[in-house]
Parts: structure tokens; sequence; C-alpha cells
């Protein structure tokens, strides 16, 4: 079972799935470029000789790792990052080793607003910042891909959630309480 599916309950679906907008793996990418290009230049340029083949090695070692820590690190941090909404709640999981989570009910986030930059209206991205009932304090969520549109969704959601979550309970009290009238009694 594929995450984050294996996290649902039984009546719960996934309503969107988000990673961090992908401008975040941009500099990552760069980095990759740039290794790449001056190890090649710098083995092309080690002089002919008996320690030619151990410098180039040297140089080899060094680009394997600076691209593990300047590119590959940050694209797993990238991928493992979940923003999941679905008719409940809302997940976040984050971590490539040691994860961190958090999940909040729909029915107790009680406000969401969005924060742009002129550069994140830009490339339509954005930060969340999620208040719930409780004592877990505010949740931020940085680089949310259109997050105006995110933001505009989790409402949504808020309020089909408080709607089931009505018809439910007028549900159970109907079962518990029985019908109010009885067929003895005639309207006047």
């Amino acid at each position: 079972m594929a995450y984050p599916d294996k996290l649902l309950h039984e009546d719960e679906e996934v309503v969107q799935h988000l990673h961090p907008h992908w401008l975040t793996v941009f500099w990552p990418v760069v980095r990759f470029l740039l290794v790449v290009g001056a190890a090649s230049f710098g083995t092309a340029m080690v002089p002919t000789g008996r320690q030619q083949g151990l410098i180039r090695l040297l140089v080899l070692v060094v680009a394997l790792a600076l691209l593990a820590v300047l590119v590959l690190v940050p694209l797993l941090r990238w991928r493992t990052t979940h923003y999941v909404i679905t008719t409940h709640r809302l997940l976040f999981r984050t971590g490539i080793l040691a994860r961190r989570g958090r999940d909040i009910g729909l029915s107790r986030i009680t406000d969401v607003s969005f924060r742009q930059s002129l550069w994140d209206r830009i490339i339509r991205s954005g930060t969340l910042t999620i208040e719930s009932a409780g004592d877990g304090g505010a949740t931020v969520l940085r680089q949310i891909p259109d997050s105006e549109g995110v933001q505009q969704l989790l409402n949504h959601m808020i309020e089909e959630d408080a709607d089931r979550r009505a018809q439910e309970s007028a549900g159970h009290l109907g079962e518990y309480y029985g019908p109010w009238r009885t067929e003895t009694q005639q309207p006047l």
C-alpha cells in the first residue's frame, strides 16, 4: 500500500497530496551542474605524472561528498516532505531518516491563513499557517504550491467536515430518541 494510503481510515479519502514547491529543488540542481562541471574541469587539468590517478580519485571523492551534501540531501528532504489533505484531517510528514509528523483533524482547525511575498506570487507558492484547537500551537507549512488555492480548499474541506459531522450526529440522535411523534397523535 502506497503512502499516504496506508495512513487513512476506512471512510477517509485523499483530497490533495503535496510536496514543497518544485523550485525548492532548483538550487540543488544548479549545485549538481556546478559540482559536476568543476569536477570534470579539475580532473582534466591534473598534469600527467605518477600522481595523476591519485589526484583524479581525490577530486572524484570530493565531488561525490559535495554532491551528497549539497544535492542528494535537499532532494531527499523535498521528496520525503508530504502535506496531505484528506476528507477528515490534514497530515504533515517530513524527514529522511528520522521522521516527524502531525495530524490535525479538520474539526480542530480554527483558522487557515496564507502569506506570499512578491516572488511567491510570481511562482505561485507561499506559506500556510494553520491554527488549531489545543495546545500544539500554530503549524506553519512553507513553500506550499498554490498556497491560496490550498487555503481555500482547506476552508472548504473544514465546512464539508462540519456538515458531515452534523449529519452523522443528527442520524445518531434520531436512532437514540426515535420518532418524535407517535402514530396515535393526530395533527390539530
